[in-house]
């Protein structure tokens, strides 16, 4: 696998300063200031984001883009994503790794302590252009700093055993278990894609997850005043957009962050748009956000729970229902969901989102149409949930294949792009790895 290239701020990577060191004092506040002082500014940041993320004190975006991480330098901020999301991406793999490395492998490491074998584990492993001294230095200190002095010793020996053994070389044929936990996924979900999509798409599943997201390639344009996003999340708009083209009232029930809504403002000019979000602060983001596209000045806006009809008044023409979800189809981006989500809540996931399509098929006009979506590789947030609703709300199903058509005549998908492969059963379906954008899945349902 090729290794992210990074720029640190220490002697012998970038050419940048020396670390400052500050000579240790007697007592355990001195010593631990002590410590710290031996670490970069880009490690620390970085441990203190995945001490906050492991609590379930913070998602790794929002942390990345905090105070703190914009006041460091570009390169700093360079390394703290990059360790940032590479461990979070790497974790079960890296955390395979390290227990055999250790004598007693069935023993739990404090969290600090494995935070700190996980940083500098990745360092090692992925990033050619770290010193291996610097990995192992700091990742010691770390767990110092963090009031585990007692664990440095282990972690100085099995970061070294790290840094001299030979990488494990690919089989020519891996088992589920085995590329799964290669590639830093849980088993379970792994074993799930296996059984829904068949064993060497879930393969590309989870080697597109280890790498940045990938960048827009699907669509004629992007930039100027159009919103950053994945071209899956993109597309679910565009789609909606192209389903009712000559729609007056038109209802994104789930809104934020907002760039679907910008999408549908920017596509279906004479339309009256209103967005809802049941979070009030999701919302207010999503009104600022929106309110700086010229285009987007009809848009209204209404905190609201599209589960209950009443949230908001009159009919629609068009409704786009992106539901929360649990959002495996976007763990390039999200990593830390694969160590949060567990397969129980699949189920709880799909009864919320029953009730949210329930609620806004309540508001759909006569022969409106309405678009169900999520950023969700499971069958019970997507296709189960639809079959559920669908079947008691006696809607019909439109098929996605014929606005996709519309889109490339139209100019909006560049030429040459090719989205039959994700078409299944007429309804969208990108996978990451497979159509070289987030996996999302759309259907377009119809009131008659």
């Amino acid at each position: 696998m090729k290794k992210q290239g990074v720029r640190s701020t220490e002697e012998g990577v970038g050419g940048a300063r020396p670390v400052a060191r500050r000579p240790a004092s007697a007592g355990p506040t001195a010593s631990v200031g002590a410590a710290t002082a031996k670490i970069t500014p880009a490690r620390l940041a970085a441990f203190e984001i995945l001490k906050l993320v492991g609590e379930g004190k913070g998602h790794s975006d929002e942390l990345l883009h905090s105070a703190r991480v914009d006041a460091l330098s570009p390169e700093d901020r360079n390394l703290t994503t990059a360790l940032v999301m590479g461990v979070l991406r790497w974790q079960i793999a890296l955390d395979a790794r390290v227990r055999g490395l250790l004598q007693r492998p069935e023993q739990r490491l404090a969290e600090p302590v494995a935070i700190a074998l996980r940083m500098g584990a990745f360092q090692l492993l992925h990033l050619e252009r770290i010193p291996a001294h610097a990995a192992l230095s700091e990742s010691v200190e770390l767990c110092r700093a963090a009031g585990e002095p007692h664990a440095t010793g282990m972690v100085n020996a099995v970061l070294r055993k790290v840094a001299a053994a030979q990488r494990p070389s690919v089989r020519v044929f891996e088992s589920a278990v085995a590329f799964a936990e290669r590639l830093g996924h849980p088993r379970w979900m792994v074993e799930r894609w296996v059984a829904e999509y068949g064993r060497d798409v879930a393969l590309k599943i989870c080697e597109a997850d280890q790498k940045e997201p990938a960048q827009g390639g699907m669509f004629q344009d992007s930039g100027g005043d159009l919103p950053q996003m994945d071209d899956g999340s993109r597309l679910v708009a565009e789609l909606a957009a192209a389903a009712m083209p000559a729609a007056k009232r038109v209802w994104d029930c789930c809104a934020a962050p907002g760039g679907k809504t910008l999408i549908l403002a920017r596509r279906l000019r004479t339309a009256e748009v209103l967005a809802s979000d049941v979070s009030v602060k999701r919302l207010a983001q999503t009104e600022a956000r929106l309110r700086r596209y010229a285009y987007a000045e009809r848009v209204g806006f209404a905190v609201a729970d599209a589960a209950d009809a009443k949230a908001v008044e009159g009919r629609f023409d068009l409704i786009l229902c992106d539901v929360p979800c649990s959002g495996t189809g976007t763990l390039a981006g999200n990593p830390e969901i694969r160590h949060r989500l567990k397969v129980e809540d699949l189920a709880r996931q799909a009864e919320r989102q029953a009730a949210i399509l329930e609620g806004a098929l309540k508001r759909l006009a006569p022969g409106g149409r309405l678009v169900y979506s999520t950023c969700s590789l499971e069958p019970e947030e997507c296709e189960q949930v639809v079959e559920a609703v669908g079947k008691k709300a006696g809607l019909r199903r439109v098929s996605v294949a014929g606005l996709l058509g519309e889109l490339g005549e139209q100019g909006i998908l560049l030429g040459g792009v090719e989205l039959g492969s994700a078409v299944r059963d007429g309804a969208l379906r990108t996978l990451p790895g497979v159509q070289g954008c987030d996996g999302f899945f759309a259907v377009v349902l119809e009131r008659d």
